[in-house]
């Protein structure tokens, strides 16, 4: 494999320092300028942010700043999450519909490529006829901004194969409603690369490496909130998954997503160099 017109994105939590998913704060304590501009010296072209840290930055120095600060480190390729619950209802779907808005209107704002969006966390059972009609709306919305819906296959909620995920894309049939495929999610559901073949290109919308352990620590959300490797560093398959995903045609960003204890402490050029060239050297 060559490196030659592969653009690698650092998702949100791969730089934004000691923080983590619904932690005490998911607002990185790196200010938003010196995290692009330390993704950039990397050989990052994206970047992405997460919903807190998102809306505090917005706050801080606004949206024609930070798009200044994106065009002035040629970042290219911007993503944002995560959005959960699009789909229930009650106080539940009042929370969800504000943060939906707010995304939307930054990604019009800031040309985000992408809103990465969860299914049912934590829950067994997907409701595909609820959750076809709501993905549907949610991607004609996104539309609307000029962006697009990534729908993470995660195997601790109700989309963990990829027959379900497949089931509400395709059912959705929406051109801005897609799915993310994850390294982690896949490898830790049981999900055989092989299979990702059957996922038409179009419904292809997000991908991210990483890398993990042989054995997982219980329960399995600690697993994937502390304990990823940079890639190579663990035992997954990460050169097969390149392989069946560029099989498919796939031509966007590869995103990076490192949610380590160990990494997540270190310098912030350093979690930036670190993922970035053990990342690009699974391509050569």
């Amino acid at each position: 494999m060559s490196t030659q017109n592969i653009e690698l994105l650092a998702a949100y939590f791969t730089l934004s320092g000691d923080v983590y998913p619904f932690g005490p704060t998911e607002v990185s304590p790196f200010a938003f300028g010196d995290r692009v501009e330390a993704a950039a010296e990397a050989g990052y072209t994206g970047f992405g942010l997460i919903h807190d840290d998102l809306m505090s930055t917005v706050d801080r120095i606004g949206f024609r700043e930070m798009r200044r600060i994106l065009e002035a480190n040629g970042i290219k390729h911007v993503e944002f999450e995560f959005l959960g619950n699009w789909y229930k209802d009650g106080e539940l779907r009042r929370a969800s519909d504000k943060m939906r808005g707010e995304l939307l209107n930054a990604a019009q704002e800031l040309g985000a490529r992408a809103i990465k969006t969860a299914p049912g966390l934590h829950e067994e059972y997907a409701d595909i006829p609820l959750m076809v009609e709501n993905f549907a709306r949610l991607s004609e919305d996104a539309a609307a901004h000029g962006t697009n819906i990534v729908l993470e296959i995660m195997p601790f909620s109700n989309v963990r194969t990829i027959d379900t995920a497949l089931e509400l894309v395709q059912g959705a049939n929406h051109p801005n409603g897609q799915l993310l495929l994850d390294i982690w999610h896949l490898a830790r559901g049981g999900v055989d690369f092989k299979d990702i073949a059957r996922i038409p290109p179009q419904f292809i919308g997000s991908i991210e490496l990483d890398d993990a352990d042989k054995y997982a620590i219980e329960p399995l959300w600690q697993d994937t909130i502390h304990r990823r490797r940079l890639p190579g560093e663990g035992v997954l398959d990460v050169s097969g998954f390149i392989k069946a995903v560029q099989a498919t045609g796939y031509s966007g960003p590869w995103g990076v997503e490192i949610l380590s204890e160990v990494e997540r402490k270190l310098p912030l050029q350093d979690m930036a160099r670190r993922s970035y060239d053990t990342t690009i050297a699974q391509f050569q």
